[in-house]
């Protein structure tokens, strides 16, 4: 793939690029699920101190083999919650569309615990899938198809969908602040797939709050 030369959330040719990152010089940042490690390169180019995190053996040799030695750019090949138990707070976490890969249970308490006070998290996630179903009210993972960049193979995956509402209140649960949401829509009017972006911030540490209503296979 050629190198990032716009900043997409989830559809290609949308905004809203990195403005809802803000000034990246002089940050600890964390990409996660980084993938091909290309837009932790473009924060690093921008002065950050890029950690890029990825649980993909082969995503991540791919990554070190396309950025060897650049400066500003670590790339680690690990779990995201196991990462984020080990390192030191970040002032930024984003991902591109990784979130809803990971249980919130799992990943919001690491990821809240991951951050220095007042640091901010940005993410996209799926909201409307291309076949126009939209998000679950239910904290539970659903079926969906990946198409990975440059392959026409379809991949079975699981994810959480979630409503935006379900998300504030999730990330509420684990003390992070939801400051904006984002609808990111496709451009062709014949496709129904559509990206909500978050950006949140943590302010204070909480207490274990009861956990929200969930799915109860029968």
């Amino acid at each position: 793939m050629p190198e990032l030369d716009r900043w997409d959330w989830g559809i290609p040719g949308t905004g809203p690029g990195t403005t809802p990152l803000g000034e990246v010089a002089g940050l600890r940042v964390l990409d996660l699920g980084s993938g091909l490690g290309r837009h932790a390169a473009h924060l690093a180019a921008l002065g950050a101190d890029v950690t890029a995190v990825d649980a993909s053996p082969t995503q991540h040799q791919h990554a070190l083999a396309r950025y060897p030695h650049t400066p500003g750019l670590r790339l680690v090949c690990a779990d995201a919650v196991d990462h984020l138990r080990d390192a030191a707070p970040y002032d930024l976490i984003y991902s591109v569309g990784s979130m809803p890969y990971l249980d919130p249970d799992r990943l919001l308490p690491a990821l809240a615990n991951g951050l220095k006070p007042g640091g901010r998290l940005v993410f996209s996630a799926l909201h409307t899938n291309s076949n126009g179903t939209g998000p679950s009210a239910d904290v539970a993972p659903r079926p969906e198809i990946l198409r990975l960049p440059g392959t026409t193979e379809d991949h079975p995956v699981n994810m959480w969908v979630l409503t935006p509402r379900l998300w504030k209140d999730l990330l509420a649960q684990h003390g992070l602040t939801r400051e904006a949401v984002t609808a990111i829509n496709s451009p062709k009017p014949d496709n129904a797939v559509s990206y909500r972006l978050y950006a949140a911030r943590r302010v204070y540490r909480v207490a274990p709050a009861p956990a929200l209503r969930r799915r109860i296979p029968r």
